[in-house]
């Protein structure tokens, strides 16, 4: 819940600048409102995706949005499963999946998140509560949040990060098949800093 036009416009700019390697997708999930704003003005070689949807259609549900209405407005993937969600509204793992699996019947591209506290970290439980959570979203896109390195002044290292990722893969392939572990991207969606790219290594 950040941005206006004028500071997304700025942002858009400068990925519309950016070279892209034709092997590379990008995606950018703006605020709901301005979905339309941004696929009005981003190259066509950026995605858009929303930040959120309903697990319907349509009906009495007053202030949400669906994926038809999220297709309509020119995006293509849908982030599900946030952090706040999880933690400030109280969204639970099934009600996560009946998000994912209706966004997937509509024909969107899915980023579900999971996230891990840092009491669950340093009591050694992080592969139980996230494999815990992947059970829903086992052949999407993943998105790892740590939710101790996310506007707390603390970072996850490559390290940290690639062992979670190399978990998941290895979840994914003894628990659904070797094809969707191959098939599956995990991206890191906590906080970085600037030390140099080479520096990390993603899955």
């Amino acid at each position: 819940m950040n941005g206006q036009k004028r500071s997304l416009g700025e942002l858009i700019t400068t990925l519309n600048a950016t070279k892209v390697p034709a092997s590379t997708e990008v995606v950018c999930a703006p605020p709901i409102t301005y979905i339309d704003f941004a696929r009005q003005k981003l190259d066509p070689k950026i995605a858009v995706a929303a930040q959120n949807c309903y697990k319907v259609t349509n009906g009495a549900f007053t202030g949400m949005i669906s994926p038809h209405m999220i297709k309509d407005c020119g995006a293509t993937w849908l982030a599900l499963g946030h952090l706040e969600g999880r933690q400030v509204f109280g969204e639970s793992d099934e009600l996560i999946e009946q998000k994912v699996a209706h966004a997937l019947a509509e024909g969107l591209g899915v980023i579900a998140c999971f996230r891990e506290k840092l009491d669950e970290r340093e009591a050694g439980i992080t592969e139980k509560v996230v494999f815990e959570q992947t059970k829903v979203i086992t052949d999407n896109l993943l998105a790892y949040e740590p939710v101790w390195a996310i506007g707390t002044g603390k970072t996850a290292t490559p390290q940290q990060a690639q062992e979670v990722h190399e978990k998941l893969q290895g979840w994914l392939k003894s628990n659904v098949s070797d094809a969707v572990a191959q098939c599956t991207r995990t991206i890191y969606g906590g906080s970085v800093t600037g030390l140099p790219a080479r520096s990390w290594q993603a899955s």
